[in-house]
């Protein structure tokens, strides 16, 4: 029997917004094409800022942007990317192709998408090869409101008030492209950096260290005994841990992944959907350490690079990690999304990598065309939790099983607003089965409710710029309210959110 239990008298941690965040790296055509193409552009633009892209943003609610990396965040020198465009020096991005970037989308342009948007910016500085004065004097030429070096050098660019800056991470993957760390070397160095990352005036950081890849259990326990336990002589020096994991088939030793992102099977799909429910364990182990040296939960658990990683597709540039978005990318959205929403007393922001054109991304563009993937969908349909109020819920569910591979079918997430509306996301991961769920919903009367789904009839269902619309959310009709809730078909390989009254 396949049955969800919730009681809204339950409900108690907010579901922070921000789990439902974003990253947009220098890597590929993700900012270059994907974000930025130049106030010259024919391409509908706000100050070389797409316009559709924005539009796409704004109507999921994107909370918080994280740049400019991953990896180029860690080469990345900020004054190379300020003042006039055509006097921006050039760089090599090493990591990314060894291509040529000119800098033109910099500190401005992306505080500029921010406001388009209207979403928080998650700055990530360099630690790899960066120096604490460089760090410090970003942070000035951020947010101080006074007359300092950095602050005129600002007014001088054309931004006479300081922009309000929350998020900044001190350094990214330092234990692998960041710099090749150890965590004991790592946590000084983060002591040291995110001293000199001050606050000005009203503007208060809130500090992320890098945190573990994966299930690296030993980063996690140095940084919180370092950096993140409130006991010690000079107390929590960091606000957030960041983890990082993808969900993938196989690494190559180049740091490129096997598998298609739209030719597999059915043992291809179950693969990726245990692989993405390991995300469970991950947040529980490491929440276990932080518990350990902050039982208060002060610091958040910061899962800023999460998603598919999957070989590119034919004909584009290896380093680009351009893929395409499928109904099994749809599937990992929702479990993902379901994990962090019930571990919502420690994860208080993710962001998925990455925003446009780069991995399990939420929008592809090619040229003045745009499409919103499976994943974008998920986003869509997942809304409603942001900020809400996270009701508990206890879910039975039958397996789906496939050679060495069992998961449980169903994942689900529970919400209340505060009108009292009470919002569930249920999806099916079994790609052959659909299902019939009771929910037992304690609390409250079901009066009224209304539903989308997404689903499709292939596995690899996904959309292309000839047929933008092949999948997207649909009106949810199978559902009728019965004397203890509600009774659900959830149909095979489906994401379902339901609105209840």
């Amino acid at each position: 029997m396949n049955e969800i239990t919730l009681d809204v008298k339950l409900a108690k941690t907010k579901i922070d917004r921000n789990i439902y965040g974003h990253f947009a790296e220098h890597l590929g055509r993700c900012i270059y094409e994907g974000i930025w193409v130049g106030e010259d552009s024919p391409i509908p633009n706000v100050r070389g800022i797409r316009t559709d892209v924005v539009e796409a943003l704004r109507k999921i609610k994107a909370p918080v942007l994280r740049w400019p990396g991953g990896c180029f965040a860690d080469e990345y020198h900020w004054m190379d990317g300020i003042g006039p465009r055509h006097q921006r020096p050039t760089m090599v991005n090493t990591h990314w192709g060894g291509v040529i970037e000119n800098n033109h989308f910099g500190t401005h342009e992306f505080m500029d998408l921010c406001e388009q948007v209207g979403c928080e910016p998650y700055i990530c500085g360099n630690v790899g090869s960066g120096t604490v004065r460089e760090m410090a004097q970003w942070v000035e030429y951020l947010t101080f409101d006074g007359q300092s070096p950095m602050a005129d050098l600002r007014k001088a660019n054309g931004r006479a008030a300081p922009w309000k800056l929350k998020y900044f991470g001190v350094g990214n993957e330092n234990w692998g492209c960041g710099g090749r760390m150890t965590p004991e070397y790592y946590a000084d160095l983060y002591r040291q950096y995110a001293l000199y990352a001050r606050d000005y005036g009203d503007n208060k950081l809130f500090r992320i260290a890098c945190g573990p890849a994966g299930d690296d259990y030993h980063w996690t326990e140095v940084l919180m005994a370092k950096a993140g336990d409130a006991r010690t002589p000079r107390g929590r020096q960091m606000d957030g841990l960041a983890l990082h994991y993808y969900t993938s088939v196989k690494r190559l030793p180049d740091g490129s992944r096997e598998g298609s992102a739209t030719m597999f099977d059915e043992s291809g799909w179950i693969e990726i959907i245990a692989k993405a429910r390991y995300m469970e364990e991950l947040v529980r182990r490491h929440g276990t350490i932080m518990d350990k040296y902050d039982p208060e939960k002060k610091v958040a658990l910061i899962v800023d690079e999460w998603g598919t990683w999957y070989a590119v597709e034919p004909g584009t540039h290896p380093r680009f990690l351009y893929q395409q978005n499928t109904m099994r990318d749809a599937l990992v959205a929702a479990v993902t999304f379901d994990i962090f929403n019930n571990h919502a007393d420690r994860v208080r922001m993710a962001n998925i990598a990455q925003t446009v054109n780069v991995l399990q991304a939420v929008i592809l563009t090619q040229g003045e065309k745009m499409l919103l993937t499976p994943t974008y969908h998920v986003f869509d349909l997942y809304a409603a939790h942001q900020d809400a109020t996270l009701v508990p819920i206890d879910i039975c569910s039958e397996s789906y099983h496939l050679g060495d591979y069992c998961v449980p079918a169903l994942s689900a997430s529970a919400s209340i607003n505060a009108e009292g509306k009470l919002h569930l996301t249920v999806s099916n991961a079994n790609p052959t089965r659909d299902l019939a769920v009771e929910v037992l919903i304690r609390g409250m009367t079901v009066g009224v409710w209304e539903g989308r789904v997404l689903c499709a009839a292939a596995m690899n269902a996904h959309n292309t710029f000839e047929q933008p619309h092949a999948v997207r959310p649909q009106p949810f009709y199978n559902a009728k309210i019965t004397s203890e809730g509600m009774t659900l078909i959830v149909p095979k390989m489906s994401v379902v959110a339901l609105d209840v009254e």
